[in-house]
This record gives C-alpha cells, structure tokens and sequence, in this order.
C-alpha cells in the first residue's frame, strides 16, 4: 500500500512540475514550393485527406488506364501516347477547376463572415467566442471549419494555435489576413478591431463585384478557345478507331505531326488561360 501511495505521489508531482513548463510548439514539416501550392488547391477545392503525392499517383494511373484503352482501340502508339499525357493531367486540372469555383463562392460569403466578427465585437464577445460562434451563424460552406475551430479551442484553450490550425483548413488569402488581423488584436490590443473589420468587409465586396463584372465579360471568349483547343483532338479520337488513318500516325511523319500539334494545343491552351483569367491573390501571410 505504501509503494502505491508513493509512485501516486511521485506522479503528482511530477505533473506538476510537467506544467510549469511551456509547451514545444509544433513544426510543421518543410514541403517544396510545389507541394505547398498543390496542398492549397487541395484544400480549396474541398478534397480532403488527399495529399499531393496522391495525386500524382491518381494521375499517372489515369494516364495509364487511358493509354492501355486508346491503345487498344486505335493500335497506335502516337495516338495513344497524346491521349496518354492529356488523361495524366486530367485529374490535376479537375482540382484546380473545382478549386477556382469554391474560390469564386466563398468570395461572396467572406464579407458575410466579417460582419458577423464585426458583429460579435461589438456585442462584446471575447474574440475566440467570436470565431466559434461561426459555426452557428457564418455562412454554410464555412461552418464546419470554423466549427474545427470551436472544438479546438474547447480542448486546448490556445488562440494562436487554433488560429494556425484554422488557417492551414481554410488555406485561403483572405482567411490568412482575418486570422492574423485577429491575432494582432490579441496580442496586442486595441480599439481599431471593429473599423478594421468594416473596412475590409467593404474592400471584398467592391473585389467580389468587380470581379463578378470581368468573369462575366469573358467567360464566354474562354469557353470557345477552350473549345478550339480540344476539337482536334475530338476528331483525332473519332478518326483514331479507323484502321487505315491510324496506319498513318504511326509513321515518323505521323508521329511528328502529331508532337507539333499537342506542343502547339498545350502551349496555346497556358497562353489562354494566362491572358484570359484574373490574378488570384496570393497567401503572403501563410
């Protein structure tokens, strides 16, 4: 009984003596530039628990699936190497469609989410009530994040932490400058929080209104070059499954029209989408 009373006290103790120091903060684990912009397309277009390598591996698998099938139906190696490399790049540029969309739809709930901080502020709620309480009442799309958010801190109690780990699920520019225009105020105090936040829900407006204006105009002069760019290799499909037409792309001078027109078709489609789509901000504050 002795020996129980004492290793009980020791533990005590020693947890006593666990908490009087501060916690190691944790380091997340350097990724390459590439590994860090695809991991926020990732997140910005909903697809959660895949990992960049993941989506390597889905499209070379993808690529491989539609090399053996284009193979197999047009008994052309040129023609099912074309195929190939445009079904390897398939799955990425899904990501980064639905991404550009959910982008496109939180721009317009974002103002919706300052004015309830606004809101919260001036009700005087302390700033991590404020923040939780968007899982209730903020806009839809967001709620489970910030509802993240609100169990975090239940758990741990620690703002700034809970704020990084807001930032990394929402992986967005204007949730990076809300969460570090919070954590100033925090940390430092003052009285600006509220004119800060008006401010800013009127400078996403008058974004999302412009850039509401300018997608309009030229979704339309988008959608048909994208169109140009992939009828072609409709047709090249269509006329692929016939014998004597795939006899002729497997000649050197089949194979080299074929190299010219996908260089040609990749280099006109980033030349379109480069000159046709609005600057995205960048995440400066990640």
């Amino acid at each position: 009984m002795g020996t129980v009373v004492g290793l009980l006290l020791g533990a005590g103790v020693f947890a006593l003596w666990w908490a009087c120091w501060p916690a190691v903060p944790h380091r997340r684990a350097r990724r390459s530039p590439w590994s860090d912009r695809t991991a926020d397309v990732l997140i910005q277009a909903g697809v959660v628990g895949v990992t960049p390598t993941a989506l390597v591996g889905a499209s070379t698998t993808a690529g491989l699936v539609v090399g053996v099938a284009a193979l197999g139906a047009t008994r052309s190696p040129a023609i099912a190497t074309c195929f190939t490399m445009m079904a390897a790049t398939a799955p990425m540029s899904f990501v980064r469609s639905r991404a550009r969309r959910r982008r496109h739809q939180l721009r317009e709930v974002w103002p919706e989410v300052v004015d309830h901080l606004a809101s919260g502020v001036r009700a005087g709620l302390a700033l991590p009530e404020a923040v939780a309480q968007l899982a209730d009442r903020g806009p839809v799309p967001l709620r489970d994040q910030f509802r993240a958010f609100a169990e975090d801190y239940r758990a741990t109690g620690r703002f700034a932490d809970c704020l990084d780990d807001l930032k990394a699920r929402l992986a967005d520019p204007v949730a990076d400058r809300l969460v570090e225009a919070l954590r100033i105020t925090r940390d430092v105090g003052g009285t600006d929080l509220g004119r800060l936040l008006r401010t800013l829900a009127l400078f996403l407006r008058e974004d999302a209104r412009t850039r509401g204006e300018l997608e309009a105009r030229q979704s339309w002069t988008v959608n048909a070059a994208r169109l140009a760019v992939a009828a072609p290799w409709i047709v090249l499909a269509l006329i692929g499954t016939r014998p004597e037409a795939a006899e002729a792309y497997n000649t050197v001078a089949g194979a080299v029209v074929l190299g010219v027109g996908a260089c040609g078709s990749a280099i006109a489609y980033r030349l379109m989408i480069r000159l046709g789509r609005l600057p995205d901000d960048p995440r400066v504050l990640r």
